[in-house]
């Protein structure tokens, strides 16, 4: 199966046109294998335990600033896939204002995210060190704030998502926009490059984002999910879930 699809330049050259996209359709089986057969790991390895409790004292976990960053963000990444995946399996429309107006967006949102991470929030707190490695094999180890797999996830994101700013933003300057005036010269080898890198960042954004969903609304799991739309987790999930010596709220 190809990765790379290849084109001739008007010189008769052979440059790359862009991924090959049947690697999407891959991407989608495996993706599904993988949660499918998880699913039926974690079921069979289930222990009857009791929940903690949502009740009693709340701990902030996520501030309404941070919570907005995150689902615009999220909108951002689920409209961009599916204004940029939708075409390539036959669903056609005026997708492509669309898919630079959220480009757009994400990149002020990612910005605007880098400066207060640094700035105003416990960057430190999302480091992964080789303690967290630790973790997913030993239950006795709580993390932090963060686990070892939320900030595996945080990490992965980040290198996609800037990859595929990076890469959109290139593109953007080859196409009519109200800021960008398409060139009229093109190097067709970097653009289909650029092409190359913006396919692959979008396919590992796929499978990572059906990841992310995924665990976002596993039953042991939904109480962080809970924590990015109100904000709080319980004292108790806090206690059951966390090394306290490790978060101080």
């Amino acid at each position: 199966m190809e990765i790379v699809r290849y084109k001739r330049d008007v010189w008769g050259d052979e440059v790359i046109l862009g991924v090959a996209w049947d690697l999407l359709w891959v991407v989608a089986v495996a993706i599904l294998v993988l949660l499918a057969g998880h699913a039926i790991f974690m079921a069979a390895l289930a222990k009857k335990k009791a929940k903690p409790s949502s009740e009693g004292r709340k701990i902030n976990r996520h501030d309404a600033i941070d919570r907005a960053f995150h689902w615009i963000m999220a909108g951002s990444v689920l409209v961009l896939i599916a204004t940029g995946v939708m075409p390539i399996i036959g669903i056609h429309f005026a997708w492509l204002d669309i898919h630079w107006i959220a480009g757009l967006l994400l990149t002020f949102v990612v910005i605007f995210h880098i400066i207060r991470a640094s700035f105003w929030q416990d960057f430190k707190s999302m480091i992964m060190t080789p303690a967290d490695f630790a973790e997913p094999f030993d239950e006795s180890r709580k993390p932090g704030k963060y686990s070892f797999e939320q900030k595996g996830m945080h990490w992965a994101m980040t290198v996609l998502v800037l990859l595929v700013i990076v890469t959109g933003v290139i593109l953007l300057m080859n196409i009519n926009t109200p800021f960008t005036t398409r060139q009229a010269v093109q190097d067709e080898g970097q653009l289909g490059l650029m092409f190359l890198l913006h396919g692959l960042a979008t396919l590992s954004l796929i499978a990572f984002t059906a990841i992310h969903i995924y665990f976002a609304v596993r039953p042991e799991k939904i109480f962080y999910t809970r924590s990015m739309i109100k904000g709080w987790i319980s004292e108790a999930e806090m206690k059951e879930n966390h090394d306290t010596d490790k978060w101080k709220v």
